[in-house]
């Protein structure tokens, strides 16, 4: 007898996934039918983490038995069609490639990870991120992790990033995975959603969820020792369930960040301090590079831009077809 229902991808390992029916946190293992192909997508992953897929599984006749009693790697369950997505993140999949990758699907929020030493923050890196993800509606937290090791040794750098991210509008969370320091902080504001931890590799992304749930662990999870044969976790994309309410999609620290189907006169609108400011310029459309008249070099000569975010709008701009 063929049973249906709708769940959510929970991890993506190759060619298989782990699903569950969220709130619930019952896994189960699926595989896809035939070949899922999402309209107008060049994404490399078809189905990513957080996804809500139709899936289908075989019981015997006259069983009553659930999808998580029956279903087992050797029978796993066939995921039939991808659900419409509220929304997504996504990057092209290589600096080389023309290909895309998504990053996970239907976020509530997305909170990057970086520290401003150890490792050294780039910002041009953390401004793609912060364009692709108003681009795709994604509201953003800028968290900054190890603060403890770097807040009287880096005041000035520091201080610095406040004013050109909040500046921008973004909210900023100062935390330190290893004092304890604003965890309780993130982890009300984890409870209840299904939010995404992203960032370079070094952050301390790891050690951060591990802060927020010790009975976790990212690094190498009993989730993948059970189901997927003890695969490293940080090598592919996963949700976590909090115990204290609310979902997690951690991310393998990533190296480089392209953005995908954005024309260059469309960059400036995601933006936001940029948007603001456009609306005084004299022509329109102002590419904001060579217009007279144009209110955003202004702001930017004014210091109501961060020069900072400026030049990032530039590189994007001059960006063809990779990024390190």
């Amino acid at each position: 007898m063929i049973k249906t229902g709708e769940a959510t991808v929970v991890k993506h390992t190759g060619s298989h996934y782990l699903l569950s029916e969220l709130p619930q946190w019952n896994l189960f293992p699926a595989v896809l039918r035939g070949k899922i192909r999402l309209k107008g997508s060049n994404a490399t992953n078809p189905v990513a983490v957080g996804d809500k897929v139709s899936y289908e599984y075989e019981i015997p006749e006259g069983t009553m038995a659930q999808v998580n009693e029956v279903v087992t790697l050797e029978n796993p369950a066939a995921i039939t069609a991808v659900q419409p997505r509220r929304n997504y993140i996504i990057r092209k999949s290589t600096n080389l490639s023309r290909q895309s990758h998504i990053i996970a699907a239907n976020v509530d929020r997305a909170f990057i990870i970086a520290t401003i030493d150890f490792p050294e923050i780039k910002l041009p890196f953390l401004d793609r991120i912060l364009v692709t993800c108003e681009v795709y509606n994604v509201p953003v937290t800028i968290v900054l992790n190890k603060v403890d090791l770097y807040r009287e040794s880096h005041a000035e750098q520091l201080e610095a990033f406040h004013q050109i991210y909040e500046g921008a509008g973004y909210p900023i969370l100062e935390v330190s995975a290893k004092t304890g320091e604003g965890v309780e902080e993130l982890r009300a504001a984890c409870d209840g959603h299904a939010s995404l931890f992203s960032g370079v590799s070094g952050v301390g992304k790891s050690s951060l969820i591990k802060a927020l749930d010790p009975s976790l662990d990212p690094r190498v999870g009993e989730i993948s020792d059970a189901h997927l044969q003890g695969k490293h976790t940080t090598t592919f994309y996963e949700m976590y369930s909090l115990a204290s309410g609310g979902f997690i999609i951690d991310t393998p620290g990533l190296r480089g960040f392209g953005l995908v189907d954005l024309r260059k006169e469309e960059i400036a609108l995601y933006f936001p301090e940029m948007l603001k400011a456009a609306q005084d310029c004299r022509f329109t459309p102002c590419t904001h590079t060579h217009e007279p008249g144009c209110a955003v070099k202004e702001a930017v000569e004014n210091g109501e831009i961060s020069f900072e975010r400026y030049s990032s709008y530039l590189g994007m701009l001059d960006e063809e077809s990779k990024y390190r």
